[in-house]
């Protein structure tokens, strides 16, 4: 059974930091490129960041970059978004995702965590 299960959400205020952290089963994290979405109140899903399967490249979407890091162990099947800096403009559910790096019709969704930056 897949499952992807995101941890770390909460409140925080402006400026503060939270690490999300994305627990994968069920399929081989290795072969699987990993990402973190985030859906605002009212708005589109949109992606946040990127880390490829083995070589660790990452791409940010330029509203987080040099504020969140994107990080995986594959040993323990787990992808991590460190958020710093936080504003909030960045309150969003946030999601990780996974996709094949050879087959993009296998990709599975987490359930989604909730990061709301206020004072």
């Amino acid at each position: 059974q897949v499952q992807l299960v995101e941890s770390g959400g909460g409140l925080v205020q402006p400026g503060g930091s939270l690490r999300l952290s994305c627990a994968a089963s069920g399929f081989t994290f290795s072969s699987y490129t990993m990402s973190w979405f985030r859906q605002p109140p009212g708005k589109e899903r949109e992606l946040v960041a990127t880390i490829s399967t083995t070589n660790g490249t990452t791409n940010y979407a330029n509203s987080v970059k040099g504020r969140f890091t994107i990080s995986r162990d594959n040993y323990k099947s787990t992808v991590y978004l460190q958020m710093n800096s936080l504003k909030p403009e960045d309150t969003a559910i946030y999601y990780c995702f996974a996709v094949n790096r050879w087959n993009m019709r296998s990709n599975y969704w987490g359930q989604g965590t909730q990061v709301t930056v206020s004072s």
